[in-house]
């Protein structure tokens, strides 16, 4: 039994639908305002035989996940995975320090950082009776300067270190692992700079790229299958970025 934050679009359903075809009975897709993805995405379950169930609950307020995990442990008895996906961000140049409001830094970090650890520590007791795995998914802007705006990459550096903390306090029942992408070609991304605009930013960061492409949603659900697979590592940040980390 799994929960995904952020599970009916992008990264989210990609991880959603990978975990169904792999075995998993029951997907929680969790979803704040994306109601109709999140049904669409739970609906798409079912065809590996897993049930979806979309789930309504904004993960940055601590009562809300603490609803959303007791009502899930409530009904279906267990918790053995945890994605923390969801995320948001603001577009704002690092140089542009002044645009950078104190609501700005509050709302990144409230989903971005908060969210995982409410997330987390409400499935604490479930996860440790299962031997169970959390993985968050980060970015590679918390490893390096760069990525939409400051507060953004500041709040998945601090994720990152959140993920250390918490395998150490939750071992040895529970392994915490971080996914943390590049650029990921996506519905979000276009979204954000027109499909014209992030074609052509898609294609200049590729060019760069050692394995020559950017992510799709997909491989980076690989990735994040991949840390609940491994049942001997934990605290640890796997880079998924086509290499091009190592070709700055």
């Amino acid at each position: 039994m799994a929960i995904v934050t952020g599970g009916g679009t992008g990264v989210g359903r990609a991880v959603s639908l990978r975990l169904a075809s792999m075995g998993a009975a029951t997907v929680v897709v969790n979803y704040s305002k994306s109601r109709q993805e999140a049904e669409q995405t739970a609906a798409e379950l079912e065809r590996y035989g897993c049930k979806g169930l979309p789930f309504q609950a904004d993960i940055g307020q601590a009562d809300e996940a603490r609803r959303m995990v007791d009502t899930v442990r409530s009904l279906q008895g267990r918790i053995d995975v945890l994605v923390n996906n969801a995320g948001t961000t603001r577009f704002v140049p690092h140089t542009d320090l002044n645009s950078l409001s104190d609501q700005m830094w509050s709302e990144i970090l409230q989903v971005n950082l908060m969210g995982p650890f409410y997330c987390s520590r409400a499935a604490a007791p479930s996860l440790r009776e299962t031997g169970g795995a959390i993985v968050n998914v980060t970015s590679i802007a918390g490893l390096r300067a760069s990525g939409s705006s400051i507060p953004y990459s500041v709040s998945k550096a601090a994720l990152i270190q959140l993920t250390r903390n918490l395998a150490s306090a939750l071992a040895p029942e529970v392994r915490v692992n971080a996914v943390a992408p590049g650029l990921v070609s996506s519905r979000w991304y276009r979204a954000a700079f027109g499909e014209e605009v992030a074609r052509e930013q898609e294609l200049r960061r590729a060019a760069s790229t050692p394995l020559n492409s950017v992510a799709t949603p997909d491989q980076i659900a690989q990735a994040v299958v991949a840390m609940i697979d491994c049942d001997f590592v934990t605290g640890e940040c796997l880079v998924v970025d086509g290499g091009r980390s190592i070709s700055y």
